[in-house]
């Protein structure tokens, strides 16, 4: 099957499956399920990456430290940048934002440093595109506040501003609209091993009301869900999770590990932030009950907790915002790292001395569980407690480099390793 066909057999099935006319008029949606032209601009926005801007990021990072032999540069100028998607064909970078646009990044010439930033998919109205994810046969997922769209074969056609796509989840029905909320509205998402499209959906409040419960249970918020990539068979894989922003499967034992952010307010040193494994369908990690590890939530502290809670493979520093995360599968760094994972940790606001703005590394033991973690690049919080940059994601380019994205600066870093 060709390519233009494998696109318009995806996007015309998910236009019958998701139901057509789902997606509003103005957003064009419909349109491009039709493989019509939306009339959009062909001057699509970009992002100069030369500058003052430019320079300053560079001048920054040179308070980064590294482990010998690592470096840090400049990748790419993105404004508000997030969750990333690395393009399994062409290495072409899709990074999704807390506000209304996604951004395609590319290096044309590999010199390790993008050359081109523009705006992706400009005529589809977005709001909060923050995950994005590719299948092994790239079909790049987009989860906004309230949506699932797909845009099969992004990394081949996104030169202009129409672009093949479908609707997965039409607007309104990821969550519950009235349980629409500024607070926790991030999405990620992750393609299993077993081909399902896993999505995580954060929950409104702090620590929610009591009254909250059933119906949070039965939509699968404060928790993990699972679909197929077509948006059928829906189900909740894990439950307990308070604002999970951050998920990858171990690719030896196909498990699933994500962070989490712990209960706000409860002081400077607790609860701790979370890196969670689920062995299986159907675990309870423990929220609202727990606010953090093992420490109990002020609200249902007198509430019996579900029976089995997994409990963190590592517990992390209080309210340092544990967010984005995957496993190392690349050749290019030393080998204690393959196999282990990288996070980003993007840093306090709920702590009178902040901490975090750094990456972390995490090994593994022989049986797949936690073993140790370890600061691996730290700077961005100077020692009068400035932020020079906040990181949110980790992604792996092609050639085993590291890239991390900041929404605080607008850029993507790019970690490599050229020996000691």
């Amino acid at each position: 099957m060709n390519v233009m066909t494998r696109i318009t057999t995806v996007v015309v099935g998910l236009a019958c499956g998701a139901c057509a006319g789902a997606a509003t008029a103005e957003d064009n949606v419909q349109k491009l399920m039709n493989m019509n032209t939306t009339g959009a601009s062909l001057d699509i926005e970009s992002v100069p990456q030369t500058g003052p801007q430019a320079e300053a990021i560079k001048r920054n990072l040179e308070n980064v430290k590294l482990p010998d032999g690592f470096k840090i540069a400049l990748y790419a100028i993105v404004p508000d940048a997030r969750q990333m998607a690395v393009g399994p064909s062409t290495g072409v970078v899709f990074a999704g934002t807390r506000k209304t646009k996604i951004w395609s990044v590319t290096d044309r010439t590999k010199s390790r440093v993008a050359d081109d930033v523009k705006r992706f998919a400009p005529s589809v109205t977005m709001k909060v595109p923050n995950g994005v994810c590719f299948s092994r046969d790239g079909m790049l997922y987009s989860v906004e506040h309230n949506r699932v769209l797909v845009y099969p074969a992004a990394e081949f056609f996104y030169e202009g501003p129409d672009v093949a796509a479908g609707v997965v989840v039409p607007q309104g029905e990821l969550v519950p609209v009235q349980e629409e909320s500024f607070n926790h509205g991030a999405r990620t998402c992750r393609v299993g091993p077993d081909n399902k499209l896993y999505i995580t959906l954060g929950n409104p409040f702090n620590v929610p009301p009591k009254d909250k419960a059933e119906l949070y249970d039965k939509n699968g918020m404060m928790g993990i869900i699972r679909m197929d990539q077509d948006g059928k068979n829906r189900e909740i894989y894990a439950q307990g999770v308070r604002n999970s922003v951050g998920l990858d499967f171990n690719p030896k034992d196909k498990t699933l590990w994500f962070t989490d952010n712990q209960v706000d307010g409860m002081g400077d040193d607790v609860p701790p932030g979370e890196l969670n494994r689920a062995t299986e369908m159907g675990q309870n990690f423990g929220f609202p009950y727990y606010g953090g590890g093992k420490v109990r939530t002020v609200e249902y502290k007198d509430a019996e907790p579900p029976a089995s809670v997994v409990f963190p493979q590592i517990e992390m520093a209080a309210h340092a915002a544990d967010l984005g995360m995957m496993f190392y599968t690349g050749q290019m760094f030393p080998e204690q790292y393959r196999g282990g994972i990288f996070s980003a940790q993007h840093g306090s606001w709920n702590r009178s001395t902040p901490v975090g703005a750094r990456v972390m590394f995490t090994s593994l033991k022989e049986d797949g569980t936690a073993d140790k973690t370890e600061v691996f690049a730290d700077g961005w919080l100077t020692a009068n407690h400035e932020y020079l940059g906040r990181p949110v994601d980790v992604a792996m380019l092609p050639d085993g480099s590291l890239l991390v994205s900041d929404d605080y600066v607008g850029a993507i870093y790019r970690i490599s390793y050229a020996g000691k």
